[in-house]
């Protein structure tokens, strides 16, 4: 297997890398208590999903 002549400079090598950082999840409201939630699950200060309670959510 081939091994590197040279090293890869800081500029080369942090350009490969500029795709590499997190992005940000995306979050969506909820259309019960208005909340901001991660989409496709279930609401984590109702508890609802699509319409339906789908987790009992204790209220403090």
């Amino acid at each position: 297997m081939p091994n590197p002549k040279r090293r890869h400079s800081k500029r080369r090598t942090s350009t490969r890398r500029a795709h590499d950082g997190l992005a940000r999840a995306g979050v969506s409201e909820c259309p019960k208590c208005h909340e901001q939630k991660l989409p496709h699950r279930a609401c984590p200060t109702c508890g609802f999903y699509k319409g339906r309670e789908v987790i009992e959510v204790v209220q403090e």
